[in-house]
């Protein structure tokens, strides 16, 4: 089976965070009608379906479903592109990856806890750490940090 080739465009939109999740429902004419505007290409989207709305005089609702997007899109693409520009419409870099909050500190406290009381709930050890490092941490990260780590397999 020949392998498809990926498009150079669409994979540097994809690592930038503005690949268009459903570029096949923006149907506004713009796009349609010009080689220059990319339906692919996110970041353009979101500013075409704001200026719509500003410069245009569309509905809201119009303006988002012609772009694809929601109404929620709409308002969360307005709220950024006023406060600070078109670089604010750029995605931005996902949160944390790992626990945070649990540090070295906070999971060899719990692994010595459990060693003299192994019987100790989660929801205990949760008190522990709220009483003795003040941090508020659900019970599933307790269970989570302490798991033995598994290797994880090759496909």
């Amino acid at each position: 089976m020949p392998r498809r080739r990926s498009n150079p465009k669409a994979e540097r939109l994809r690592q930038q965070g503005c690949l268009h999740p459903h570029p096949e429902q923006v149907t506004d004419e713009l796009f349609a009608a010009s080689e220059f505007f990319d339906p692919r290409d996110l970041l353009q989207v979101k500013y075409e379906m704001l200026r719509r709305v500003q410069i245009d005089g569309y509905a809201v609702s119009q303006s988002a479903a012609g772009f694809g997007l929601s109404r929620p899109s709409y308002y969360q693409a307005q709220k950024a592109y006023t406060s600070g520009g078109l670089p604010a419409l750029l995605p931005k870099k996902p949160g944390p990856r790992r626990a945070h909050k649990l540090s070295e500190e906070v999971v060899e406290a719990l692994r010595a806890a459990l060693a003299a009381e192994p019987a100790l709930s989660s929801q205990a050890l949760v008190r522990l750490v709220q009483e003795r490092f003040g941090l508020s941490v659900h019970r599933r990260s307790i269970e989570r940090a302490l798991a033995p780590q598994e290797k994880k397999r090759r496909r």
